[in-house]
């Protein structure tokens, strides 16, 4: 590589880095907490910002959607990021109650998580037309990992540490110190010994 291919992509990356912090600033007085040094690329979907809180130096790539759907008159946070979190592209993160990733969560691409279902048993109804259903709090806890292409339900909670294998549907929950997959997701390693048992 030629130096100035070279001298070109160091100035096109401090262009990018420097775009996506002016927007991270802009829109930062939308949400109920924005921490420090945390970067949103652009473009983001975004719905019920209010009811988001994102803690420090978190990342979340560019094309993901993060929705906060209205609740009556519920006005508290639905979609909590701990810190040091990443979430990259694509990535989907819905909730009507409660959906909390804790500190240092890593997502891969093409992550899904709700806290709720359509209903769908309405057979004079269009889907989109019969609501939500099946609502329940969902938690990743510190440091797990959900590689690309995986979905969580709601009322799942995936334990500390904990990795999820690509393209696994997660409907119950999974223990701290394992990894599981499948569609639906089984656990097929506990690593708890190894690692500790402590909080």
């Amino acid at each position: 590589m030629n130096a100035l291919s070279r001298l070109f992509l160091v100035f096109y990356r401090g262009l990018l880095r420097l775009r996506y912090k002016a927007f991270s600033l802009l829109i930062s007085g939308g949400f109920a907490q924005f921490g420090k040094r945390t970067i949103l690329e652009s473009p983001l979907r975004l719905v019920g910002e209010e009811r988001i809180a994102i803690g420090d130096r978190v990342f979340i790539g560019a094309g993901s959607w993060l929705q906060a759907i209205p609740d009556g008159d519920n006005r508290s946070v639905a979609i909590s990021i701990g810190s040091g979190s990443s979430v990259s592209g694509t990535c989907v993160i819905s909730a009507v109650r409660s959906v909390v990733l804790e500190e240092d969560v890593l997502l891969a691409r093409n992550v899904y998580i709700a806290d709720h279902m359509h209903k769908y048993t309405q057979t004079d109804t269009p889907i989109q037309a019969q609501g939500l259903d099946k609502i329940a709090p969902v938690l990743i806890k510190r440091g797990a990992w959900l590689s690309q292409n995986v979905v969580i339900c709601p009322g799942v909670t995936v334990g500390r540490g904990s990795v999820v294998g690509a393209n696994s549907v997660v409907t119950q929950s999974i223990p701290d110190f394992s990894v599981a997959v499948g569609a639906p997701a089984r656990v097929v390693k506990s690593f708890a010994q190894s690692a500790g048992t402590s909080a």
